[in-house]
């Protein structure tokens, strides 16, 4: 599926065999050079074969920014959050920008899909753990309507110092008819 956007960059859906290594490398970067992922080694290949499996297995978009060479920018996904019957509702999403392309509007534009498709598959609350530092990623959150629902003080350690993991949550208004089991 390709989501056309009014500009050169195009939203399309991940495939593993195109886009697993720009991928990798954008998890790897952000793993040494930021607090968003709590990793401190890099991801090999060989995780991204289990990584794009279970987003397969549970139908979780995978979702790119792609230029006209069809590069790959950025790219959102979401996953489980607390994954217990009963919280099958909530997911928890991520957004990666490549270091060059920031501040050019590609996390809002995958951002808003994501939560398009997310009232589509009848999900009905979008979580975001975002680094408390990161000023950035809370205004973008803010302005798409989540709320700030709790920081969790120093629930991790990297680069020398503890990190607060700030708790952000947009509630749709799907599904119409949510069942228990």
């Amino acid at each position: 599926m390709s989501i056309d956007t009014n500009d050169s960059v195009k939203l399309v859906d991940c495939t593993e065999k195109e886009h697993a290594a720009a991928i990798l490398a954008l998890f790897n970067d952000t793993i040494a050079n930021s607090s968003a992922l709590y990793d401190y080694e890099p991801r090999s290949l060989s995780f991204m074969e289990g990584w794009f499996a279970a987003k397969r297995a549970r139908n979780y978009p995978v979702i790119g920014a792609v230029n006209g060479q069809g590069e790959l920018l950025a790219f959102a996904s979401w996953g489980a959050f607390r994954d217990y019957p009963a919280n099958k509702y909530t997911v928890e999403h991520s957004v990666y920008v490549r270091n060059d392309c920031r501040r050019q509007g590609l996390a809002r534009k995958l951002m808003q899909e994501l939560i398009t498709r997310a009232q589509k598959a009848d999900m009905h609350v979008l979580m975001g753990v975002i680094d408390a530092a990161n000023s950035g990623s809370i205004a973008l959150h803010e302005q798409l309507g989540f709320k700030h629902v709790g920081t969790l003080p120093q629930i991790g350690f990297k680069f020398g110092h503890w990190l607060d993991a700030a708790l952000y949550q947009l509630i749709l208004e799907t599904p119409a008819q949510p069942v228990d089991g």
